[in-house]
Parts: C-alpha cells; sequence; structure tokens
C-alpha cells in the first residue's frame, strides 16, 4: 500500500510538472502574439453617428450598430444579477477562469465526443468580443484564458462587466443592454420589469434563437430558464421567480423614431463628418446639433410639399400611375395590400387603388390605411393635361378622371379629407436663415428626399431673376442714386454684333410707363429701369459690388443682362445675400453644425461664426474684434459690414414696399408690417423666387423644372414661389413681434413730387415723403409746370426706343 501510495504521488507530482510546464509552454508561445489587454481601458465602443436639431431632436442615425452606452452604476442590479445567473455565477469569485465550468466542458468531450458550448467566463467573453473570432476550437480557447486572466490583472470586475454588457450583441442591431431595451421595449433599463431583464439576459446564447420577436415561445423558454437560475444564486425570491415566469411576452421592435424629418440635412452633416473623420465618423458615437429648429423645418417640409402639389394641379391630371385587372377575389385586404406592394409613399402621396365608381363616388383602397370615399369635389382640379398651357374641361363626373383599378395617389388636404393628387414633375426649394449669425433654422432641398437626392438649395445653379436687383440699387445708391432718382421706362434694342439675335427686352406687363422713380421700378420690378440703372453705373461696378454679398463673379455675365438677374446662383447664396439686407448690412455665412460632442460629451467642435454686433470695434489685432461691455470685453468673431447703415435702410424701405404695393402684396395676408423681399421670375417663367425676410429670419423659396423649362404661363416668383414662402413664414414667425425699420443717422425725410422726385411745393399735389441720406437731399423745388412737363414726357417717350 505504502509502494502504491509513493507511485500515485509520484505520478501525480510528475503529471502536475509536465501541466505546469505544458501551460507555460503555451502561454510563452501564444502569449506574445495576443493583443494588448491595456487598451480596453480606453475602448472605444462602435456607437452610430447621430444628428440632432437644435431642440435635441433626433434628425436621423448613422451605423450599423444601436448602441446606447451604459455606466456601471446606472445598470440596475437585476439585470446584472440576471446575467450572472444565467452566464458565470462565480464571476467575482474566479479570477478570470472558472476551472468548475471547465471541468464540466472537458467531462462533456469526454463522455460525449463532442465540443459543448460552456466553460466561458464573462471575462473569457470579453477576450473573444474584442479581440477573437466566435469560432469554436481548441486553439481559440487557450487563447480565451490566456487574454482572461491578463484582463482581470488590467480591469476591475465592475469594468469587465460594464465592457461586457455594453458590447454583447443582443439581435435587432442591438449591442449592449442599453440599445436593446430600446429596442425591444423602447423604455430605458430602469423602467424594465424582471421579467425583460431575464429576457434580455437570455440573448447573448442564442439571439436569433432565443429573440422574443421571432420565436416567442423559445424566448419564454429562455427566459424562465434564466429566472429559474437567479431563484436558484438566491438573487429573487421563489414568489417573484413563479410571478415573472408567468407573464406574457411584451417585446415589440421599437426602431428610434425619427422626431424631425430633414433628410436634405441628414446628408449634409453626414457628408461633412465623414470627410472629416472618414468611415470611422459612423462608429464614434459622434452627436451632432443643428442649428435646424424643429418647428421651423416641419413648416419648410409642408410649405415646400403644398407649393408643389398646388402648382401640379393647376397644370392638369396626367393619368394614373397604373391600371389592373380586379377580380372579386382582390378585395380583400391581404390582396390589396400585395398590389400595392411596388408602390411607395412619396412625401405626403399614399398610393391607393380605385375598387369601384360610380358618376358620383369612388370607392378607394388607401395603402395601410383601408377603405375611403372620393366624391367629385375631391379631384375637381383634375383636368386633363394637354401642355404646360391647356388643360381640359373640369370633370363633372367620377368616371371623366378615374377608372375601377386605376392606381393613383391620394393626399390629405388642411382639413384632413382625402384628394386625388400626383408626383409633381416640377421641383422646389426652400431654406431659412438667421441674418445675426447665418445659422440655417430649416432646408427643404425637394419634394422627397428619398425620391429624388439632388439638393436643389446647395447643389442647383439658377438664374435668380429680378430677386438680383436689389444688389443692382444697392450699387446705384453708393453711386448717388436715390429712391427719387428718375429713370425713364421705355423701350430699348440692343444690337450687339456678338449676340445671335437682337435683344429687345420689356417688362412682365409688356407696358411701359416713362419717367420712373427708383422706389416704384423696384417695388413693380420695372426691368428696363433696371438696365438703364446698370448701364450707368457698369456691369463691371455692379459685380465687384455684388461680390461682397457672397456672390460668385464667374457666374455673372458681364453685360446689361445682369440688370435681369442672369447669372447663376443657389437658394444658399440667395440667403446668404439677403442676410445682409436683413441685418443691417453685415456679412454673415449660412452654417449648419452647431456642434459635434463625441460618446462621452466632451465637445470636439463648436461653431464660432460671424455674428452681427453693432457695438463692435476692433481691437489692437485687425482679424479679431471686441465688444463694448461695462464690466468685461467680449471677443468673438464679428461680422463684416458690407452696406452702410444708410444704404441699409433705404434698401430695406424699398423692399418693404415690395410687399406693400408690389409683386410680394400676398404676403401682406400674414398680417404683420415688418415683411421686405422680392420676387424673382426668369424668361419664359422658367424660374420662380421668392427671396423674403423681417429682421430675424430670411427665408428663400424657389419652384422650377430640375431640367429647365417654362413652367407655364403667368408662373411667376408672386404665384408659384411666394405661397411656399407664406405658409412657412406663418408658422416661423408666430409669437416673435414685429420690429419697425429704425432710422440711422445722417438721414434727412423730406416732401417731394412723386412726378419729378424734386422737392415739392407747398402747392404740390399729390407730394409724398421721402428719406435721403443728408448729402443725396434733392436741393430743387419741383417746377410750377411739372405736370405738363410730365405729361408731355410721357407722350414723347411712348413712341420713343432707344437703340443700343
Amino acid at each position: 500500500m505504502l509502494r502504491i501510495t509513493k507511485y500515485i504521488l509520484t505520478l501525480g507530482l510528475i503529471v502536475t510538472i509536465l501541466a505546469i510546464i505544458s501551460a507555460s509552454t503555451v502561454y510563452l508561445l501564444l502569449a506574445p502574439k495576443l493583443p494588448s489587454t491595456a487598451q480596453l481601458k480606453e475602448t472605444q465602443l462602435q456607437v452610430p453617428l447621430r444628428i440632432f436639431s437644435a431642440d435635441k431632436l433626433l434628425i436621423a442615425e448613422f451605423g450599423e450598430k444601436r448602441r446606447i452606452p451604459v455606466e456601471y452604476n446606472d445598470v440596475p442590479p437585476l439585470l446584472i444579477q440576471a446575467f450572472l445567473a444565467s452566464e458565470d455565477d462565480r464571476f467575482f469569485q474566479h479570477h478570470g477562469v472558472d476551472y468548475q465550468g471547465l471541468l464540466r466542458a472537458v467531462y462533456s468531450l469526454v463522455t460525449t465526443g463532442h465540443k459543448a458550448q460552456g466553460g466561458s467566463t464573462i471575462t473569457m467573453q470579453v477576450a473573444r468580443n474584442f479581440y477573437l473570432s466566435s469560432e469554436k476550437t481548441y486553439l481559440r480557447k487557450l487563447n480565451e484564458i490566456i487574454l482572461a486572466f491578463q484582463i482581470e490583472q488590467v480591469l476591475t470586475k465592475e469594468e469587465i462587466l460594464t465592457l461586457y454588457l455594453n458590447k454583447i450583441y443582443l439581435g435587432n442591431r442591438a449591442y449592449g443592454v442599453g440599445a436593446a431595451s430600446v429596442v425591444y421595449y423602447g423604455r430605458p433599463l430602469h423602467e424594465l420589469t424582471l421579467a425583460e431583464f431575464a429576457m434580455i439576459a437570455g440573448l447573448p446564447k442564442a439571439p436569433s434563437k432565443y429573440n422574443p420577436i421571432i420565436d416567442p415561445e423559445r424566448a419564454i423558454q429562455r427566459r424562465n430558464y434564466v429566472l429559474r437560475r437567479m431563484w436558484e444564486v438566491g438573487y429573487i425570491s421563489k414568489l417573484d421567480y413563479q410571478s415573472a415566469s408567468q407573464q406574457s411576452v411584451t417585446a415589440n421592435y421599437h426602431s428610434r423614431d425619427v422626431e424631425v424629418y430633414a433628410p436634405f440635412v441628414a446628408e449634409m452633416v453626414r457628408n461633412e463628418l465623414v470627410s472629416q473623420y472618414g468611415e470611422e465618423a459612423y462608429n464614434m458615437g459622434l452627436n451632432v446639433y443643428t442649428t435646424i429648429r424643429a418647428n421651423h423645418q416641419r413648416a419648410a417640409n409642408k410649405a415646400l410639399q403644398t407649393a408643389l402639389i398646388d402648382y401640379d394641379q393647376r397644370h392638369g391630371y396626367r393619368g394614373p400611375i397604373d391600371n389592373v385587372r380586379l377580380a372579386d377575389t382582390d378585395s380583400t385586404t391581404e390582396a390589396l395590400e400585395q398590389t400595392l406592394s411596388k408602390v411607395d409613399k412619396i412625401g405626403p402621396l399614399h398610393p391607393s387603388l380605385v375598387i369601384d365608381s360610380t358618376e358620383t363616388t369612388a370607392k378607394i383602397y388607401i395603402k395601410k390605411f383601408g377603405f375611403t370615399e372620393l366624391d367629385i369635389t375631391s379631384l375637381s382640379w383634375a383636368r386633363k393635361y394637354i401642355s404646360i398651357n391647356r388643360q381640359g374641361k373640369i370633370p363633372k363626373q367620377i368616371s371623366d378622371v378615374l377608372n375601377k383599378g386605376d392606381v393613383i395617389y391620394l393626399h390629405a388636404n388642411e382639413s384632413e379629407q382625402w384628394q386625388l393628387a400626383q408626383l409633381p414633375e416640377a421641383e422646389g426649394a426652400l431654406v431659412a436663415v438667421s441674418p445675426h449669425d447665418g445659422a440655417v433654422t430649416a432646408l427643404n432641398g425637394g419634394f422627397e428626399y428619398f425620391q429624388n437626392k439632388f439638393n436643389r438649395v446647395t447643389q442647383s445653379r439658377r438664374q435668380p431673376g429680378s430677386g438680383f436687383k436689389p444688389y443692382i440699387y444697392s450699387a446705384a445708391l453708393e453711386k448717388g442714386y436715390t429712391a427719387a432718382s428718375i429713370i425713364n421706362d421705355a423701350p430699348v434694342v440692343f444690337d450687339d454684333p456678338g449676340l445671335e439675335n437682337v435683344w429687345r427686352p420689356e417688362n412682365y406687363s409688356g407696358k411701359f410707363f416713362g419717367p420712373t422713380r427708383l422706389r416704384d421700378a423696384l417695388t413693380h420690378s420695372r426691368n428696363l429701369v433696371s438696365i438703364r440703372l446698370l448701364r450707368d453705373i457698369t456691369p463691371n461696378y455692379a459685380i465687384d459690388y455684388a461680390a461682397r454679398f457672397g456672390f460668385n463673379i464667374s457666374q455673372m455675365p458681364r453685360n446689361l443682362s445682369l440688370a435681369l438677374g442672369s447669372g447663376s446662383a443657389a437658394p444658399w447664396d440667395m440667403a446668404r445675400a439677403y442676410s445682409a439686407l436683413a441685418n443691417g448690412g453685415y456679412r454673415v455665412e449660412p452654417y449648419i453644425i452647431q456642434r459635434i460632442e463625441d460618446a462621452f460629451g466632451s465637445i470636439l467642435y463648436q461653431a464660432q461664426p460671424a455674428t452681427v454686433c453693432e457695438t463692435c470695434i476692433p481691437s489692437e489685432n485687425t482679424s479679431e474684434l471686441k465688444q463694448e461691455s461695462n464690466d468685461s470685453e467680449i471677443r468673438f468673431n464679428a461680422a463684416k459690414r458690407i452696406m452702410t447703415p444708410q444704404n441699409n435702410y433705404i434698401m430695406n424701405s424699398l423692399l418693404r414696399d415690395v410687399v406693400k404695393f408690389g409683386t410680394g402684396k400676398k404676403a401682406l395676408s400674414l398680417g404683420r408690417n415688418d415683411l421686405a423681399g422680392k420676387t424673382g421670375t426668369t424668361n419664359d417663367q422658367v424660374d420662380a423666387w421668392f427671396n423674403g425676410f423681417n429682421p430675424e429670419l430670411v427665408a428663400i423659396a424657389w419652384v422650377g423644372f430640375d431640367s429647365p423649362r417654362t413652367l407655364g404661363r403667368y408662373e411667376t416668383g408672386g404665384r408659384a414661389a411666394l405661397p411656399m414662402w407664406i405658409d412657412f413664414m406663418k408658422v416661423a414667425l408666430q409669437d416673435v413681434p414685429e420690429e419697425p425699420l429704425k432710422v440711422p443717422v445722417d438721414m434727412v425725410t423730406v416732401r417731394i413730387d412723386p412726378k419729378t422726385g424734386l422737392l415739392a411745393r407747398p402747392e404740390t399735389d399729390n407730394a409724398i415723403y421721402e428719406t435721403f441720406r443728408k448729402e443725396h437731399v434733392p436741393s430743387e423745388l419741383t417746377p410750377i409746370n411739372s405736370d405738363t412737363n410730365e405729361t408731355e414726357s410721357a407722350s414723347e417717350t411712348s413712341s420713343l426706343i432707344e437703340l443700343f
């Protein structure tokens, strides 16, 4: 017996020595090839890029993995216990490797001949998730063990568990318990129940197999296993176990809803972030806060889509999307949904199917909404489209427009009543900017981003038409002209050898009005006055002056057609330029990104836009300005003045008259007296604009075809684009107090004769008040016989044509 005992002890010693030598050899061979675990302390989890409005509402999320990192102290203890009970109940006792678990795995291999899952501690799973593949091999298991020991040397148990709970994949693109809580239950972790904790804790073993959305029965089995283990380990009572086990599945898929629909903005930001950070931008957990205001953006979306639908309906109905044969068996909801499955919702337009119709009503099925009926008033606009300027007769009965089997679009009008609609062929753009610093508060680059991703706010270059005239007039004011200067509104002909045809510009009305004050000329957008004005100040001077406002001079013709806005500009450019008119004469740059934060809330970027500051004075460093203050000097990026206060005041006064008396008169429906702006309509009504503002907000609206062609007769800026601007401003300026126009120093207001622009005599009829810079106040009185002279002048110019 003694000999046998010695033999066993000797054998045991030899085996132990061999095991130590083998383990040491394996460690020495494998450890140098493994990555350093020290970097786990600075682990950057893959968190998606999120973009928010200025109100901190979600605009978009980019990235494959949904993850919401949580700190250890923010994880409910019951959830931690659920994971420990199901995955590693001795986690706080072992040093990275649970020998009992490993022995069970070895025993299973010896007795069954198959590699069984098991033996992996939470620390070993962290090692695998961060450094290794998921393939089941002996080498990988050895590497796991070595890495687990190393991890336990550099991290605390709490740090290891935090990494695990944030890293594990839990199905449905959810990585980590924070994301799983939102994805499956739509609530944060602290609001979940015991049964829901157990459901999440049961997912790591097989996220697809035990997914409560895909297979609720299997998910309940796995959840109840976790609950039983929690009871066996002593984390919960038997009563809690039994109660939670009886609960039904409450999981549903919860995507994080976009709270502000601004896809054009999201794409601009995404593109900027990727250009700066590369593809890692999608995984860095960046939170981007934009300048977009939620209520402004929603108003912009609706205003643009409404304006385009209204324009489209003025030009007739082009017919259904398709027509399908319907049998009696096709009347089930499932069959109708299948019929409409290939037609997608586009913006406010809902795919629909005509089930049946009579002379007075049509039975319609709306995709994902159900059945409704339309009467003739719902499609009274639908005259047959013949050409851009011709439509058929007004429909008198349903069959004039709709037939059984027609696949159509419907949209809900202001009264939430369904109306026949069609996808507009024309497009539009709307951008709103704070003139104080250039912050973009709303941007919509087209009818629907996912139908056409071309951003017309920033990527299009269109002729601004008469919207460019204010910069010709402002340049003329710098040359000594006044709002009362008289220019002859008479025909002109340009016979230039460089032109293929003789150019005979006209006013939109086709009429001529003789001698005209500049104020009236801009109010009513008189083309011939603008041409004569530009001829006098020269195109080169006007272009150099317009460059102050950010216009690209390479896009401007150096001839008199510039007076009619024949250059090229994007709505973004017009927003920049009109901001200077709105803010007192300062150059600001539109911007969208307010700040960028990393996943931990640290600020990586903070916008410092050039900001209007009337009290700023230059500091010793000319590139830096300081603000006068009683307490201290506040240094910041002050905007550069590009207009004199006097010039800016006169231009504001002129542009307010455009709204009060001229082509922008529809804007008076807003009931405000502080609105200013200018319509823009190019030749043959190819582009329609309204560029308008009040002291707090600039908004630019454009309508046109992507491939330039006429919008149709009478589709001017005042008809096609101004309604979009009005609908937007109605919301954006709600509760914004009116601001009167402030008169700067060195301005003088006097009575003038509206026919001559000279000082009015006491007996002058119809005298008006006009404001001048003090150095340009008229010094002459209007002639006593000005009425007679004016009559003679008008009769002469009516038959006079100037030849250039």
